[in-house]
């Protein structure tokens, strides 16, 4: 799959494409829905898959509230990749780009940069100066500019629209189950192992201290599985500010069963699976020693289970 940073950097190609638009944060099934769609659509057709997307998302330039990505940018066109799609164009979104017109992003970017003869949106899709245009604009302006809109209907579980939106505030909540039927996998942070307060080998539980640069990292203490060298290890993570050592700023610390090696300036991938508790206080020293033995018996008979 190739990867272009800007618009013009693929206009240089000459092949006629079909075209997915859309952020795709978390490549959820409703995403998964649509590239699968796509790629179909475009080797029936004989054209190029290309997925257009956008970096930073568009409510972060435009929105008034805050969005924290379920993925990082590599993570989710890592996850894109999956379904074989031809290449991806990674839009820089800013304040000139939510300008254009309708028109102008219909004939300047999908017929003379992408030369879209399909695009495939969500029945949501909206674009467009103040988000103006949706399907049936742009279903008019294809029309006109010789393409065809394929518009893909939403997957529902249990009634509701799978969307981004939604994961997100199930992740948060620490519904992890309930995220993870959403995205069709268990939902995962990646980061490097640094060093830090040697804190917990000396509680008997030594972590791998991981900075993350996921903007969505739910807090609490979680059952996890860390993915390392082509090994799926068993794991236990708290997130959180460690409240009872008074700690400033957001702590990721994996402690992986049975392990005892070095991690330091290693990469790791943690995939959160089960939610234990919230993270919370502790009035001594043995009294938090008591609790994360609970929780590591709870996560090792979780692991017994579930081998």
């Amino acid at each position: 799959m190739e990867i272009f940073s800007c618009l013009s950097q693929f206009s240089r190609l000459a092949e006629p494409t079909a075209v997915a638009i859309g952020n795709f944060d978390g490549v959820h099934l409703g995403h998964q829905r649509i590239l699968r769609t796509l790629v179909q659509t475009a080797s029936k057709n004989r054209l190029m898959s290309v997925v257009l997307t956008f970096s930073p998302h568009p409510e972060k330039i435009l929105g008034k509230g805050r969005v924290d990505m379920i993925q990082t940018l590599d993570q989710r066109l890592a996850a894109i990749q999956e379904f074989g799609v031809d290449a991806v164009v990674v839009v820089g979104f800013n304040r000139q780009f939510s300008g254009l017109s309708t028109g102008e992003f219909a004939e300047g970017v999908l017929v003379k940069i992408m030369r879209a003869k399909k695009v495939l949106v969500g029945c949501n899709f909206r674009f467009g100066k103040k988000r103006r245009g949706d399907r049936t604009t742009l279903t008019e302006l294809g029309e006109k500019n010789g393409f065809e809109v394929c518009a893909i209907p939403p997957v529902l579980k249990k009634g509701q629209v799978v969307s981004s939106s939604l994961i997100r505030k199930l992740l948060e909540d620490g519904l992890l189950g309930e995220a993870r039927r959403l995205l069709g996998r268990p939902f995962e942070i990646g980061g490097v192992v640094i060093r830090g307060a040697g804190r917990g080998k000396a509680l008997g539980f030594p972590t791998a201290n991981i900075v993350s640069p996921n903007e969505l990292v739910p807090r609490g203490v979680y059952i996890t599985t860390v993915h390392l060298d082509g090994r799926r290890l068993a794991a236990l993570t708290n997130v959180g500010e460690n409240p009872t050592f008074d700690d400033k700023g957001l702590h990721i610390e994996t402690f992986i069963l049975d392990f005892r090696r070095n991690l330091y300036g290693r990469p790791l991938r943690v995939q959160f699976i089960r939610k234990i508790r919230q993270e919370m206080a502790f009035e001594t020293q043995d009294a938090l020693i008591l609790r994360m033995q609970k929780d590591l018996a709870s996560a090792k008979s979780y692991f017994a289970k579930h081998k």
